[in-house]
Order: C-alpha cells, then sequence, then structure tokens
C-alpha cells in the first residue's frame, strides 16, 4: 500500500558556466512548493554562476552548494549531489532552462502516487511543446535509445533526457564512476539492472544554440555508445 504522505525530495542541480540562466532556474524550483531541498553543485565555473548561486544559499535554508574549483563534469557534480541528499527521493534538473519545474514536478507525482522506483522524462512520448535546434542531435538521441533499448532489452525512447527522479535507496545503491555527459547512460544501465519498476513520461523542451551556452558535443555521443555495451 502506497502511504497518501508526500515523498520528501531533494533536487540536484549541477551547473557550468550557466550566469545566464542560474537564477531563474532556482527561482523556477524555489516556486515548486513539493521539493523540500535543492542542491546546487557547481563544477568549477569560470563565470559569476556561483556567486549567483551563493546569493540563494546565503537567503534560503533549504538550497545547499557544493564547489569544486575545477570542471570534473556533470557525472561528477550529480554524484556529489547524490551524496549530499538524505531525503526520500533525488531528482536531476539541468541548469540550462532546456526543461520545465512544471514537468518536475508531474515526474514527481507519477513517482509519488504509482510507487515507482524511478521515473524518467521522454523529449519523444506524446505531443508536448518541444523545440529541438539541431536536427543531427535529434537524429543522434533516437539511435543512441534504441541501442539502448536492444542492448538492454528495456524500451527507452529518450536515453539522453536530463530530467529524472530517483528513489534515494535505489540511487544510493549504484556505485557510479562517470564524471562526463555519458552519466546519463550510466544511471539508466545501472538502475535498470537494479529494478524494472520505472516509467517514461512526456516532458516539453525547449533546446538551446552552442552559441547560448550547449555543452554537448560529438565526442559525447561516442562516450554513449561506449558507455552503453561498457555498462552491459
Amino acid at each position: 500500500i502506497v502511504s497518501k504522505q508526500n515523498k520528501t525530495i531533494s533536487i540536484i542541480v549541477p551547473f557550468f558556466n550557466e550566469q545566464g540562466t542560474i537564477k531563474e532556474v532556482i527561482l523556477s524550483l524555489i516556486s515548486q512548493n513539493f521539493i523540500n531541498e535543492i542542491i546546487l553543485v557547481n563544477d568549477g565555473s569560470t563565470d559569476n554562476s556561483l556567486n549567483i548561486a551563493k546569493t540563494f544559499t546565503n537567503e534560503f535554508k533549504n538550497i545547499q552548494l557544493i564547489s569544486t574549483d575545477k570542471n570534473y563534469g556533470k557525472g561528477h557534480a550529480i554524484n556529489s549531489g547524490i551524496k549530499l541528499a538524505n531525503t526520500e527521493l533525488i531528482g536531476i534538473f539541468d541548469a540550462d532552462l532546456e526543461y520545465s519545474a512544471t514537468d518536475l514536478k508531474n515526474i514527481y507525482n507519477y513517482i509519488q502516487s504509482k510507487d515507482y522506483d524511478f521515473v524518467c522524462g521522454s523529449r519523444f512520448l506524446g505531443k508536448m511543446s518541444r523545440k529541438n535546434i539541431y536536427i543531427r542531435t535529434y537524429l543522434a538521441n533516437q539511435f543512441l535509445s534504441r541501442l539502448f533499448s536492444i542492448t538492454y532489452k528495456n524500451k527507452i525512447t529518450d536515453v539522453a533526457t536530463c530530467l529524472k527522479v530517483f528513489k534515494t535507496n535505489l540511487i544510493k545503491e549504484v556505485i557510479l564512476t562517470e564524471n562526463g555527459f555519458a552519466i546519463e547512460i550510466e544511471l539508466l544501465a545501472k538502475c535498470i539492472k537494479k529494478s524494472s519498476k520505472f516509467l517514461e513520461v512526456p516532458i516539453t523542451y525547449n533546446g538551446r544554440t552552442y552559441e547560448e551556452g550547449k555543452k554537448i558535443k560529438f565526442i559525447d555521443g561516442i562516450r554513449y555508445i561506449y558507455a552503453i555495451f561498457k555498462y552491459r
């Protein structure tokens, strides 16, 4: 029987040089009434992102900040946040405004009411509002998702999604080693091995250009492929 009491949740926000978006992202998360804790993880930013983040940690007791002097990568940042979280659920939310806090709440509601072990947002399910800037990125993600699905014998439509919520006891069971963007593959691969109680739900997407700060590159796609087979 699923408890009627809401599960507590921490949202991890990894960021590197996101001074143009980090404030709006944090405000969007603060406006959501279901989030118990926000864990900001500065991954060696060289712009004003860290100072912006500090203004929030000074004002809000439920916002924590982890900071490194060096840019280790998104995987390292997420892992640092996971270790700090003490709530029943852990969500991951990017600091680039490509994803919506409203969709995050929808994912939380699914994992809360249906008792899934993890729920991921998909940019390929349903007919939500989506702005895909680069057709090559769109096609590459579809290819990677199909490759992952075949390799792991579980259908995943959006393997590179950056919007996920996990039960803490599940995600803390797995040992994560990826420092870069391939953390997305490692998270899915290792959690699918431990639990079949997962779901993908449609989300919106507002892709940005490389000029606006998009960071994932062609080489990361190659690392995704390597990680798919590495963790099988």
